[in-house]
Parts: C-alpha cells; structure tokens; sequence
C-alpha cells in the first residue's frame, strides 16, 4: 500500500530506529557475547543500518549472513555507511543476499503444490485489515510491534 517516494524509506527508518522491539534486538545482538558467548553463527540480516554493524562485530569465526533486505536504508537519500567490514575478513563470514526473484521461475510449482492445501484449510494466514487511509500509519506501525503479526491490508475503499 506504500508508495516508491522518498518519504517512505525516511519514515520507516525513522520508525525502526525508535521502535523498542528493534531496539531491544539492537542491545542483544550488540552484547552477544552475553547471549552467545562464542559469536554469531547464523545472521538474518533485514535491517541493515546499525543491526548490520553490531552483528558483524559479533560474529563467529566463518559465520554466514543471510541478507534479504535492509528496511532501514531504503529510499534514504543517503544511506548509512557500513562499518566493521573487516571483519569480513579477519572472521572469514560469509554474506549472500538473496531475493524473491531468483526463485520466480519456480512460483508456478509452488501453487500447484501450496493451493490444495490452502483449500483444505491446512495452510492458514492471518490477515489485519485498517480501514482508512488515515489509520495506515498505526497499522504499519503494528506491523513492527507485533500488534499485528501476518498479513496487512489497509481498506482504502469499499466496491
């Protein structure tokens, strides 16, 4: 429902950088060696920004960064610069990013297989639905705080 403007990517930073769920994910992950006192084996990387930075210092010798996004720097007209990066090094990690993209050739496979079981009600997703444009900040927000885990769709019109 987001636009491509530049206002997007400013908001959404904005809004991870003060969400408290991401913050609290930001001190673990900067204080891992209390939570994972050999290192970081295994990284999702989603954010970008300051998470980036604080897992890279963490990380365990030859460990692996998955990245498929980094929400915080879309749309910035300056994104931030990334730190650390000889730690890439020094630590052997391994980064590969992936995107939906690469698997696109495979979508018709995956309804021939998920669709029956969507029909048999073995395979759910759970949906939010804000009515109104004006409650579309509050939904997204809902998303980040977990207010709203799943699908969100803001009803913009009914038909």
């Amino acid at each position: 429902m987001l636009g491509r403007g530049k206002m997007r990517g400013k908001a959404l930073s904005r809004l991870i950088q003060s969400n408290s769920n991401i913050v609290i994910v930001l001190e673990i992950v900067k204080n891992s060696t209390r939570y994972f006192p050999e290192g970081i084996d295994i990284y999702f990387e989603n954010v970008g920004g300051d998470m980036l930075e604080a897992a890279l210092l963490n990380m365990r010798r030859r460990g692996r960064i998955v990245v498929a996004g980094m929400i915080s720097q879309y749309d910035l007209e300056e994104p931030q610069p990334i730190k650390n990066l000889l730690t890439i090094i020094y630590k052997q990690v391994r980064i590969e990013a992936f995107t939906v993209f690469d698997y696109y050739h495979l979508y018709s496979k995956f309804l021939d297989t998920m669709m029956p079981y969507i029909r048999e009600g073995k395979v759910s997703y759970i949906e939010a639905i804000a009515e109104g444009l004006e409650n579309g900040p509050t939904a997204l927000e809902g998303i980040f705080t977990g207010r709203n885990p799943g699908k969100q769709v803001i009803l913009v019109a009914q038909e």
